[in-house]
C-alpha cells in the first residue's frame, strides 16, 4: 500500500470540512475504485480524526451517502471523519455484471466471492478490511485504532458482518434497515448462489444472525428500522437477529420507527443519533 496514489476527483468546502471525492487502484480488486472523504474542520490542519466507515446498499455509489444524509454538519460538530466507498467493482467487462440490479455491478455485498467469474475482482471484504484503512492512514489524518463501521440495506449487512468477523478493527458499529438474515432472504440467496456457490455451509460466514449464533461478538450494535420499510417483511428480519443477539448476549439496540420507509429521508432521520454513537465510543 506504500506509496498508493489517490487521484482526487472533486472537493467541495462543506459545514468547514471538506467533502472530497477520490480515485485510486486497488490491489485488492484488481481496477480501480472511488471512494468518498469528508474532513471535518480540524482535521483540515492535520490534526488526527476518529473516522466512520460507511457502508451503502444496492445500486449505490460512493456519492450517494454523501449527497442525500445530511450527515456533514453533525458530524463537524463531533469530529467525525466520513468514509464513504463505493459498492462494488466498476468497468470489470464481466459477462453478466450489469444484468440486474441486486447483483454484480454496484452489489458486491462486502464479502469475498469464491466463483467464477466474480472471484478475481468482487473481493469487497478484502477491499473495506485491509486496504480502504491502510489509504486512509496513508492520506489523511486517521486517528489510529478509532475506527467505525455503519450501513445501510446491504451496506447495514456488510457493517454487521465485517465487525462480527474482524473485531479488533472496529470499536463501533450501526446499521440502517440492514439485511439481518441473509440466507433466509431472496437478496442473500442470490448473491450468496453467486459470489459464494451452491454450498450453503459456507453462507453462514457472511450472515450477521447466524455469526452471533456461532460466538461472534461486536462492539454494541444500535439498528434503526423504520415499520414502513416494505422489504421489511421479505429481505430483512431485524427480529431474527435481535432474538439471535439476546439468545447469546450480545448487546442490541433495535428501534423500529413507525411511519418510515426504506430510503434515505428514513437515513436523514435517524443519522444524527447514529454518528453520536460512533462518536461516543471512538472518543472514548
Amino acid at each position: 500500500m506504500l506509496g498508493t496514489t489517490l487521484e482526487t476527483l472533486s472537493e467541495h468546502a462543506c459545514f468547514g470540512g471538506v467533502q472530497g471525492f477520490y480515485k485510486h487502484d486497488s490491489s485488492a480488486i484488481g481496477l480501480p475504485m472511488r471512494l468518498g472523504v469528508f474532513r471535518p474542520p480540524h482535521a483540515l490542519g492535520g490534526a488526527s480524526a476518529p473516522v466512520l466507515i460507511y457502508l451503502a446498499g444496492l445500486t449505490c455509489s460512493e456519492e450517494t451517502f454523501a449527497i442525500k444524509a445530511g450527515a456533514q454538519r453533525v458530524a463537524a460538530q463531533l469530529g467525525l471523519m466520513l468514509v464513504t466507498p463505493d459498492t462494488s467493482p466498476r468497468g470489470t467487462g464481466v459477462a453478466g455484471a450489469d444484468d440486474s440490479w441486486d447483483f454484480g455491478t454496484a452489489a458486491g455485498f462486502y464479502l469475498d466471492a469464491t466463483e467464477a467469474p466474480w472471484a478475481p475482482h468482487w473481493r469487497m471484504e478484502s477491499y473495506i478490511t485491509q486496504e480502504l484503512p491502510a489509504l486512509l492512514a496513508q492520506h489523511f489524518p486517521l486517528r489510529g485504532g478509532a475506527i467505525g463501521l455503519c450501513g445501510h440495506s446491504m451496506g447495514g449487512h456488510g457493517a454487521l458482518t465485517l465487525a462480527l468477523r474482524h473485531p479488533s478493527l472496529y470499536r463501533s458499529v450501526s446499521a440502517l434497515a440492514p439485511i439481518a438474515a441473509p440466507m433466509q432472504c431472496p437478496w442473500g440467496v442470490k448473491a450468496f448462489s453467486g459470489y459464494l456457490g451452491a454450498d450453503r455451509s459456507t453462507w453462514a460466514a457472511h450472515d450477521a444472525t447466524e455469526l452471533v449464533k456461532a460466538g461472534a461478538r461486536a462492539p454494541h450494535v444500535l439498528i434503526d428500522q423504520g415499520e414502513a420499510d416494505k422489504f421489511l417483511a421479505e429481505q430483512l428480519h431485524p427480529h431474527l437477529f435481535e432474538a439471535a443477539c439476546a439468545a447469546a448476549g450480545q448487546p442490541l439496540t433495535l428501534r423500529r420507527h413507525a411511519g418510515y420507509d426504506h430510503g434515505y429521508y428514513f437515513i436523514a432521520s435517524v443519522i444524527d443519533d447514529h454518528l453520536r454513537h460512533h462518536a461516543a465510543a471512538l472518543n472514548d
